[in-house]
């Protein structure tokens, strides 16, 4: 059967068909049966104020890409480029939603959050795309309910619950040595009591991470590398229960792990371990009264290398490692929530709620020296502690005489940061000199007002304003780290950033598809980013000198550089301000029962508007490309049976504030067929980038050797058992 709400994801295809082509549904009619969970309350997709999209499980079935990252890039708004996430340093795994930059969107996994608590990136190895039920995208300030990640919006991807006693198996298998396979066993032992057992191991040969074409080439090729080789695996027990008729309970057991070599040396692995617990209970009071009450742990390990070549000297040409990192980290938190359906006085529906989360974290930088002797030549070293409290009320009207909803938000967050611990030292950690490093707070006020008009029965009017916070990462306020080129020091004193935003929209629907368009402004103050010192600031300079144990300039090269045995020195500071405005449009259209046809779109303009550092104001901001733009067409030729093709377009883009490093313009091509066995059997075959086009990929960066080459040709083939 044709999905029931797998059209609303406009930029890629319809769901496929497993049994019989159905007529295309109403989507009218349809609307209201999809609730939004990641709203906190189950909102109706029809009553939706924020621009949202939902992927179900049969549109991932038919995209052609293997990861959710990947799927994800496709829709408008998102930011993630052509190379999937176990191609990328574990540091880089992160999202970028409207051009806001990375680490600024909460993704969860179930309702709790699956961003990586040292480093504000993604743990998109975490969840398999055989485990994913759906997937809902919530754009726009979302802190109101969630507090920090909440400026680009919420990821919610909801994984499978057990259906009855089975077995469930699906594997596949492709170029570059890429495989998968994920195995899962349900019990349903009664209404009381279900488990779900499920099990996956991913691993990849690699492509060349690096560009090998103009203009990194050949020159970034260094002697000792290799493809970038990665291999994740995850086993998670989860439990349901319903110890009562009104309450239903939940328990969720979790481990991880991920190597790759994401500096694409062999000699310099990077491994992740990554243990997590969640539990949680939902309890109907009334008819019209619930409480929910969740609690969640995870301990990680994180223990990171990267490789060189040397430059000079009698080792030159050989692979060293030049650094390694330990850095472990755990984050406990736990959130409590009552809602209520009134139905009077003019108000529907109001929640409170009440979260905290505490994140505690070290890291340990080795420096080493270059000759590959594994000498320790500076040691970096730091340890703190980050904690979030946060009180909500939500607020839910519909008024009688207008066909008008508004829902109106407020969260009061209380941010704190410690430093106990931050000391750069010489070789082997001899001479630590340490930086006393103040408490730092922040109190944050995030209101929120939707309004959603209906026009008619078939068009929608929506308008949100909204305020939102993020704090700094900890990978920004502990760890500091260098390379032949460059070194990047930590700033423990960051600051939250305060983001306000609006967002004007419209949906309307036909009885064979619909169309949507969202504008937007969002103002960014005191956002985090990273710098370069300046050689003729005397204030950059006294920094430089601080950080690296010199007493010459350590820009410069010239006198006692201390540990910077380069001239570029990257600071983390809140001094910027920045501003990202555009346009997001989705379409899609039945054409009959055999064909469907989707599209979407995304213009963003993000620039910063003040600048107290040496990028310009004005300017496009790197890795945020202007224009984007995709399309799908589906085809039904039997009941059992789909082909579906997707068309990925990126405009030109820079990869560098400074527009120094441009990146070309591309077009990627996809290609996914499906076909149903038996009926407990499917079959498939894809291709990414079908036409094997070799292009630039855009990214965030600030020299031509962080160009990267956008994934290769690839061709893979799958099945699916159910027993």
């Amino acid at each position: 059967m044709r999905s029931r709400y797998g059209v609303f994801l406009l930029t890629l295809p319809s769901a496929l068909t497993w049994a019989q082509v159905a007529p295309p549904p109403n989507y009218n009619q349809k609307l209201s049966d999809v609730v939004v969970t990641a709203t906190r309350a189950g909102t109706p997709l029809d009553q939706m104020t924020l621009n949202t999209t939902i992927l179900t499980g049969e549109v991932l079935e038919a995209a052609p890409d293997q990861t959710i990252d990947q799927v994800l890039k496709n829709v408008p708004g998102v930011f993630l480029n052509d190379v999937p996430y176990y191609q990328k340093d574990p540091t880089g795994q992160s999202i970028n939603v409207r051009g806001l930059g990375y680490g600024r969107t909460l993704v969860l996994i179930d309702g709790l959050p699956a961003n990586d608590a040292f480093y504000g990136t993604v743990q998109w190895n975490l969840v398999p795309m055989s485990a994913i039920d759906s997937v809902e995208f919530v754009r726009g300030g979302v802190s109101s309910l969630y507090g920090n990640y909440g400026m680009g919006g919420v990821i919610n991807i909801n994984t499978k619950t057990p259906q009855n006693s089975s077995q469930d198996i699906a594997a596949s298998y492709g170029a570059f040595g890429t495989g998968n396979v994920a195995v899962s066993k349900d019990i349903v032992a009664s209404d009381a009591y279900q488990m779900r057992l499920s099990a996956d191991y991913f691993s990849t040969a690699g492509f060349q991470n690096y560009a090998t074409i103009f203009p990194a080439s050949p020159n970034n090729i260094k002697n000792g590398m290799g493809t970038d080789s990665a291999a994740n695996s995850n086993i998670r027990l989860e439990n349901f229960f319903k110890p009562t008729a009104d309450t239903n309970a939940f328990l969720r057991l979790g481990y991880g792990t991920m190597a790759d070599l994401s500096t694409n040396y062999a000699i310099a692995p990077n491994l992740i371990q990554t243990a997590n617990f969640a539990g949680g209970t939902n309890t109907q009071i009334d008819v019209d009264k619930k409480t929910q009450v969740n609690v969640f742990y995870q301990q990680t390990q994180f223990y990171k290398q990267s490789g060189s070549t040397a430059t000079s000297g009698v080792d030159r040409n050989q692979p060293y490692i030049n650094a390694n990192y330990t850095d472990p980290y755990s984050t406990l938190g736990a959130s409590a929530q009552y809602t209520q359906d009134l139905h009077a006085a003019g108000i529907d529906q109001y929640i409170l709620g009440i979260d905290a989360r505490n994140i505690t974290a070290s890291n340990t930088t080795n420096n080493l020296n270059a000759n590959g002797s594994g000498q320790v030549v500076s040691v970096d070293y730091a340890q703190g502690q980050q904690n979030f409290y946060g009180i909500l009320g939500q607020l839910k009207s519909k008024s009688s005489a207008i066909p008008l909803e508004a829902t109106l938000g407020a969260r009061l967050d209380y941010w704190t940061s410690q430093t106990p611990t931050l000391y750069n030292a010489g070789a082997n950690g001899i001479n630590p000199q340490y930086q006393n490093v103040n408490s730092q707070s922040k109190t944050q006020l995030s209101p929120s007002l939707g309004l959603l008009y209906q026009a008619t029965s078939d068009l929608d009017l929506r308008a949100a304003a909204y305020q939102a916070f993020h704090a700094p990462s900890m990978n920004n306020t502990l760890r500091s780290y260098g390379s032949q080129t460059s070194w990047n020091f930590a700033n423990p004193n960051l600051t939250p950033e305060t983001m306000t935003g609006f967002e004007l929209g419209s949906d309307y629907r036909w009885g064979a598809g619909f169309a949507q368009i969202t504008a937007f402004n969002n103002y960014v103050q005191n956002a985090v980013a990273s710098y370069a010192l300046n050689a003729n600031n005397a204030g950059d300079v006294a920094l430089a000198q601080s950080l690296c144990n010199a007493t010459g300039n350590p820009l410069t090269g010239v006198g006692n550089v201390g540990i910077c045995n380069s001239k570029s020195v990257n600071y983390f500071t809140n001094r910027q301000d920045l501003l990202s405005q555009g346009v997001e449009f989705q379409y899609h259209q039945d054409l009959d029962v055999h064909w469907a046809v989707d599209s979407g779109y995304t213009y963003t303009n993000t620039r910063l508007t003040w600048n107290a550092t040496s990028d310009p104001t004005g300017s496009q901001l790197g890795g945020v490309p202007r224009n984007m733009f995709n399309s799908g067409v589906t085809y039904y030729p039997a009941p059992s049976a789909s082909l579906s093709a997707t068309m990925h377009y990126v405009g030109n883009s820079w990869m560098d504030t400074a527009h120094l490093y441009p990146v070309p313009a591309y077009a990627i091509i996809g290609l996914r067929a499906n076909y149903q066995v038996t009926q407990n059997a499917s079959v498939f075959a894809s291709v990414v980038n079908l036409l094997n086009r070799q292009y630039i990929t855009f990214n965030q960066a600030t020299s031509s050797s962080s160009y990267q080459a956008g994934m290769p040709q690839a061709i893979s083939v799958g099945a699916r058992v159910s027993f």
